[in-house]
């Protein structure tokens, strides 16, 4: 019987997701659609509205409409630009441009706070081959929908990763004991906690770390959401941590400054350094 072989181009890939769900565009698109079918039905019927009613009623739904279009429009080149199958692959750049520097040592333990879909932990887990990254996230409510824990084992699956394992917690509180890890990390994650001290939520994440390990985050670190980096980080230095710095990627390190003020990350950072 002769055997059929695939090329590589034809294998199952892991499925990282989109940072911007399709489902989003598919619904802005609908959303759009349905505003401009009121709009017409308005401008060429008084069955329900007429005289200035009616125009009332047709230039609210217009203008529904030209700004319902613009949000499909922007969010679906967001969708394009994130595409990890697409051509600028900016999730994809930025998950292994912070992987690039998180180091562990041989048989050490790493943690990714938030790992959504598992790429920056399978990332770490590639470029820290002799040692073990761990993700910790949740799962519930509409998140569930989009990621689980079935996913993020099958992407490291497909990868042929398997110095990886993925568990439930939460950023606010850990579940783990104090100086666990050789190497915490995360990606984009901070900012969504919502009604927490964004500072306070470093400093749980650094409390399993180890000390003399890393740590890689990156995250939208602007004034308004994380306070005054600059005081945070003499803090830390104050504190006995080494090697602090904030490197702002939105200088041509993952994205132009021009391109962040696009996509709505003004304020992409990495903190780095060393406990």
């Amino acid at each position: 019987m002769k055997q059929l072989h695939f090329s590589d181009d034809k294998k199952i890939k892991a499925d990282y997701k989109n940072w911007v769900p399709k489902s989003l565009v598919k619904s802005l698109i609908f959303t759009s659609l349905v505003a401009f079918i009121l709009f017409i039905a308005l401008g060429v019927s008084d069955l329900v509205f007429s005289g200035r009613t009616r125009l009332i009623c047709a230039l609210i739904f217009g203008l529904a409409t030209l700004i319902l279009i613009f949000f499909a429009s922007w969010i679906g080149l967001l969708h394009r630009t994130f595409d990890y199958k697409g051509k600028r692959k900016l999730a994809k750049g930025i998950i292994e441009g912070t992987a690039d520097y998180v180091k562990i040592p041989d048989a050490g333990l790493g943690l990714d706070v938030g790992f959504g879909s598992g790429a920056l932990t399978i990332a770490c887990a590639k470029k820290n081959p002799k040692a073990t990254m761990v993700g910790c996230d949740i799962w519930k409510g509409s998140y569930k929908t989009e990621f689980s824990k079935a996913l993020c084992e099958n992407n490291a699956k497909l990868e042929g990763i398997e110095n990886v394992r993925f568990e439930e917690g939460n950023a606010v509180k850990l579940p783990f004991e104090d100086e666990s890890f050789d190497a915490v990390t995360s990606n984009y994650v901070y900012h969504n906690i919502t009604g927490r001290n964004k500072q306070k939520l470093l400093l749980e994440t650094f409390r399993v770390l180890k000390k003399g390990g890393v740590f890689v985050i990156h995250d939208l670190m602007s004034k308004s959401r994380y306070g005054d980096m600059n005081k945070f980080m003499e803090k830390l230095k104050k504190d006995g941590y080494e090697d602090v710095q904030l490197i702002d990627t939105t200088k041509g390190l993952f994205m132009s400054h021009k391109e962040s003020l696009f996509l709505g990350l003004s304020g992409s950072a990495l903190l780095i350094g060393r406990k």
